[in-house]
């Protein structure tokens, strides 16, 4: 069909334009990633944005639910959302997943400016996120509180969705 061709070419674009940008992941020909800001940046961000059969004469899927996105507060969540479907009603009917990256590239600061740094997740008050609490009766140390880096070392070991691999959090119970 037409939109198939159309598809193609926007993905085929894609793939030229970021092509060697570590920020950029195509998780499938319809469904992209794109990182906002470096790792390390306590206010780096990173957006989904997948393709509807009906795309782009509607409007794509955006989401920031990936686990890289854990410590955003669902409000600045919900405001970058509404900033980026702004610029998706300007732009419906034309191939927009790279304008959509590129307008969060430019303004990162502004989206993100009420996003605290260096507080402990707002989400809610675990120590550690995604660990589940070692119970006290193994004879191994308590788990301290995270440090950023030790936080971004379990952010990069998840796949796209925040999930673990299998059998990342096994505990060896046979001693």
């Amino acid at each position: 069909s037409v939109l198939w061709s159309v598809l193609q070419m926007e993905l085929e674009a894609l793939r030229s334009i970021y092509e060697g940008d570590g920020c950029f992941r195509e998780l499938s020909p319809v469904s992209f990633q794109y990182r906002i800001g470096e790792s390390g940046d306590p206010k780096a961000f990173l957006i989904e944005v997948s393709w509807p059969e009906t795309y782009p004469q509607t409007a794509p899927v955006i989401s920031m639910d990936a686990f890289f996105n854990n410590t955003i507060s669902s409000a600045i969540k919900q405001s970058i959302l509404d900033k980026l479907m702004v610029e998706v009603e300007a732009n419906l009917g034309t191939a927009m997943t790279y304008t959509l990256f590129e307008y969060a590239k430019d303004n990162k600061e502004l989206l993100m400016e009420n996003q605290p740094v260096n507080t402990v997740t707002s989400v809610s008050n675990n120590t550690a996120i995604g660990i589940p609490d070692v119970p006290a009766s193994k004879k191994k140390d308590k788990k301290e509180q995270l440090s950023k880096t030790q936080k971004r070392k379990l952010a990069d070991k998840t796949d796209n969705k925040g999930e673990l691999p299998r059998g990342w959090n096994w505990v060896d119970v046979i001693k």
